[in-house]
């Protein structure tokens, strides 16, 4: 289907819920997402490798400023590990390390589980968009310099074996924190089990409040804005935020707010209310307007989303 522009008569703000197909990079799914909506502000709230499909919650106009805000500690995912060969990038469009042909029968996968979940620590892979120095990781990789990267701790909530699958392969659901790197967890798998792994399939089914039912492919994307209502896929702007305790402004206070004036935390209840040091949403007359935080006997806005 031909791409049509989203004429600009109003700018939109909110968040589209894509679902990533395989083998496009999330780079590349926001460029043509931005181009549908006719040159908006467009950015990702969390990156899928380009092999990966799944998830990707992309944050269009004023919304960008609030990825800091946004709850993404829970992502789940569901991945095929394949026993028998270990790569350089962990996954299956690396080149082969080590080879086994010890494959683990279901009985010893489900034994091996337990040990990875919980807080633990995990190795980052070389290729990640992690940064040394200011480098990517796997720009490092690519240039054939190996580092001695230090476990980072992470944490995993729940994982379980969906089904053996063909090929000497495992099909497990994970659930996990930020920061977490399922095709390592394949990898150290396999070298837990004394057979080299690596990660065949990766499908994101959730990412902080985004969920795989609800997600859009860039096909409906593209023909709801042929169609002209593209906007109305968008989740609101304070949709995602909801873990953020919120306040209203009062109306007599919309001069010194709107002028980015501190409140008194005691000119409303509301605002007295808000837990010291904690972001929480300000509305005014009935919209979001800002980040703030409370400081004492002050609220400070912290990012300012206008009226």
């Amino acid at each position: 289907m031909t791409e049509t522009a989203q004429p600009r008569a109003q700018a939109l703000c909110g968040f589209l819920n894509v679902l990533k197909p395989p083998g496009m990079s999330s780079a590349a799914v926001v460029g043509r997402v931005r181009r549908l909506l006719g040159g908006e502000k467009v950015g990702h709230a969390g990156t899928l490798d380009p092999e990966a499909a799944g998830v990707l919650p992309l944050m269009v106009g004023k919304a960008a400023r609030l990825f800091d805000y946004l709850q993404d500690k829970q992502k789940a995912y569901i991945a095929e590990v394949a026993f028998g060969m270990a790569t350089d990038t962990q996954d299956a469009q690396g080149m082969a390390v080590a080879t086994g042909t010890g494959y683990p029968d279901e009985a010893a996968v489900l034994a091996a589980m337990p040990a990875f979940v919980g807080e633990g620590t995990q190795v980052p892979p070389m290729y990640s968009a992690l940064k040394r120095d200011g480098v990517r990781l796997y720009d490092m990789a690519r240039q054939g310099r190996a580092l001695a990267l230090e476990p980072r701790p992470v944490t995993v909530h729940a994982l379980s074996l969906l089904g053996m699958t063909e090929r000497h392969g495992a099909l497990m659901a994970v659930r996990c924190a930020k920061g977490f790197y399922v095709r390592t967890l394949c990898h150290d798998l396999g070298t837990a089990l004394g057979c080299p792994a690596h990660m065949r399939f990766l499908l994101r089914t959730q990412s902080g409040a985004f969920t795989l039912d609800t997600a859009k492919t860039l096909e409906e994307l593209a023909e709801a804005a042929e169609g002209g209502w593209i906007g109305t896929l968008l989740t609101p702007i304070d949709r995602p935020l909801s873990h953020l305790p919120m306040a209203d402004v009062p109306a007599r206070l919309e001069s010194p707010f709107v002028n980015g004036v501190p409140l008194r935390a005691d000119a409303s209840q509301a605002l007295a209310a808000l837990p010291e040091g904690v972001p929480a949403r300000l509305y005014l007359r009935g919209v979001l307007t800002a980040i703030g935080e409370r400081q004492g006997d002050a609220v400070r806005t912290r990012t300012w989303l206008g009226v």
